[in-house]
């Protein structure tokens, strides 16, 4: 197995000798520069390439796995490294890196993400129907994990039904048995004068040859009973080219289920290998030109709730959200307000990058403009529909104070700190103070008013639970997330150090009294004052503004926003 990296550097003889095909890199005088992420492997070299995200890498030389680029380029270089298990991450990884990769084109398939000339950045030599080579040595370690002892007791079974008048001296001297539970010897093969032709035995032989072939080139630590005849070397090379042909003769012979399947597995590998048939291949791939594609689908399918169909002047949500281009520009979830028992919708963006880089200044302000074209979608509804929601309980805008709710925003990177965890999201903030933007400094509650949090979050965990999370264990993880975000977002605002603010609360109770100090004062509080769902007259003072003694008397302090 080969490891190669996404963006690096590779001498062109090296890339040339992997691929049967230079779609995969692009040639730079004396090297190579990988541009695809993805799978590919030939036949007739037999060989697994992993084309990994950059993600992988801290910089242009050093891996994330405390190996060099061209460390990872040729594995089994590295003494003992098939045997160790402490590199039990690199089959890990890579099983969840290519399973990450069917799923894209799954959902590509079936919720259109991109549009169709996007898909062509998806580039594969696989029909929707059709196994590659990873696909089928893992179809083929499922199914012997899942059948061994089935096909061993009917391989025993029938053994011990053909035993008439047995040498029991012979047996116990040339063959060894298998020990029950309760240390009684059972006898696989028994010696007799009788022969007769096991009809199931040569397809088991051919099931079991492709298993032990797989097992040896990739060291998977199978243990295959002996008694199962295995072909092996050239035998067994001679059988890839002509096994369809051989594979077709035996074909009526298994009526149990267990035997068809087993019968379509060694079919669909031979289809692979048989040079006969027209079907076979020089080589299979599943790769993708821009992995940024596949890591903002994984981000989306972890934090984003379902947007309804509403729309405004035939835009809608979804729309705002997706461009043509494929690239998903935010992350959207509705979830309590920072100051009221309302809802208001949380926008995140994800960005690819190495891990331990940050997004720039330019990121920051698209951001920023993603942001308001939700505030104004929102706004345009309220405009349009008589002040009608997109959603019950998400509300923006307080009408007696013209004042806009705080619209929370967030960074999410992926990285990777330890190699074999893929069980735990390890989010945490890049960065103690959120990134502002405003045109009012002293005006909060603006809808030019804006603060970003920036995370990070294991990369591993992204690559798992996006192929193997149900609905209920991403609803799960959905929720821990939005509580610890809002909490970041309170915290934030709690510390007026911090924040730059201090919150109040008008002493006075009704309506009138508000719509009194509001249009007195409009000048003083326009932008710092917004009345909350529970009918509160909220007011964020700024702790520069030096607003009037006679309008503070008029507020208590709020100890803390919860």
């Amino acid at each position: 197995m080969k490891i190669l990296i996404e963006g690096a550097y590779y001498p062109i003889t090296t890339l040339q000798n992997i691929f049967d095909d230079p779609k995969f890199y692009t040639q730079n005088g004396l090297e190579g520069k990988i541009i695809s992420v993805g799978y590919y492997h030939s036949f007739e070299k037999n060989e697994l390439v992993y084309m990994l995200p950059k993600v992988f890498m801290t910089d242009d030389i050093n891996s994330v796995f405390g190996k060099t680029k061209d460390e990872l380029l040729d594995l089994d270089s590295i003494k003992n490294i098939k045997h160790n298990l402490q590199y039990n991450w690199i089959r890990q990884s890579s099983l969840y890196f290519y399973n990450s990769l069917l799923e894209y084109r799954k959902r590509i398939t079936d919720s259109q993400i991109v549009n169709k000339t996007e898909r062509f950045e998806l580039n594969t030599n696989l029909g929707d129907q059709e196994y590659s080579y990873l696909d089928l040595l893992l179809s083929f370690v499922n199914f012997y994990k899942k059948n061994k002892n089935h096909i061993l007791y009917k391989h025993i079974e029938y053994n011990s039904n053909q035993a008439k008048k047995p040498k029991w001296e012979k047996t116990i001297r040339k063959s060894l048995p298998i020990f029950t539970s309760n240390n009684s010897p059972v006898y696989v093969s028994i010696r007799n004068k009788k022969k007769t032709i096991n009809t199931e035995e040569e397809l088991l032989t051919y099931f079991f040859s492709i298993l032990e072939n797989f097992n040896q080139d990739h060291n998977l630590n199978l243990r295959i009973e002996k008694s199962f005849k295995i072909i092996k070397g050239n035998s067994f090379k001679n059988l890839q080219v002509n096994g369809l042909t051989k594979l077709k003769k035996i074909k009526y012979r298994y009526f149990n289920d267990t035997l068809k399947r087993m019968y379509a597995l060694c079919e669909i590998y031979f289809t692979q290998t048989d040079k006969s048939s027209s079907k076979s291949k020089r080589e299979d791939f599943l790769s993708v030109n821009n992995y940024n594609l596949v890591f903002e689908d994984m981000i989306d399918k972890l934090f984003s709730d379902e947007l309804n169909s509403t729309e405004v002047n035939n835009v809608s949500l979804n729309d705002l959200k997706k461009n043509d281009d494929g690239k998903i520009i935010d992350h959207i979830y509705d979830y309590k307000s920072l100051i009221d028992t309302s809802n208001i919708f949380y926008i995140g963006d994800s960005k690819y990058y190495k891990s331990n880089s940050e997004a720039g200044n330019l990121s920051k302000y698209k951001q920023f403009t993603y942001a308001k074209n939700v505030i104004q979608f929102n706004i345009d509804l309220l405009n349009m529909d008589k002040n009608k929601p997109y959603k019950t309980g998400i509300r923006y805008r307080d009408e007696l104070t013209e004042g806009y709710n705080i619209t929370p925003n967030f960074f999410i990177y992926g990285y990777i700190e330890n190699e074999e965890n893929f069980d735990e999201s390890l989010i945490e903030k890049t960065k103690p103070l959120p990134v502002k933007s405003y045109h009012y400094k002293k005006r909060l509650f603006d809808r030019d008013t804006l603060f970003v949090h920036q995370y990070k979050i294991n990369f591993l965990f992204v690559l798992k639970a996006y192929t193997n999370f149900n609905t209920i264990k991403t609803q799960k993880f959905r929720e821990e997330v939005k509580r610890d975000f809002r909490k970041h977002f309170i915290d934030f605002f709690n510390d007026s150090k911090c924040c730059e603010f201090e919150f109040y609360k008008c002493k006075l109770t009704t309506s009138k009294d508000y719509e009194s100090i509001v249009s007195d004062n409009f000048k003083s509080l326009n932008g710092k004052c917004y009345v909350n769902m529970e009918a509160e007259l909220i007011l964020a003072k700024h702790i520069e503004d030096g607003i009037e003694e006679s309008i503070m008397k008029l507020f208590e302090p709020i100890r803390e926003l919860k």
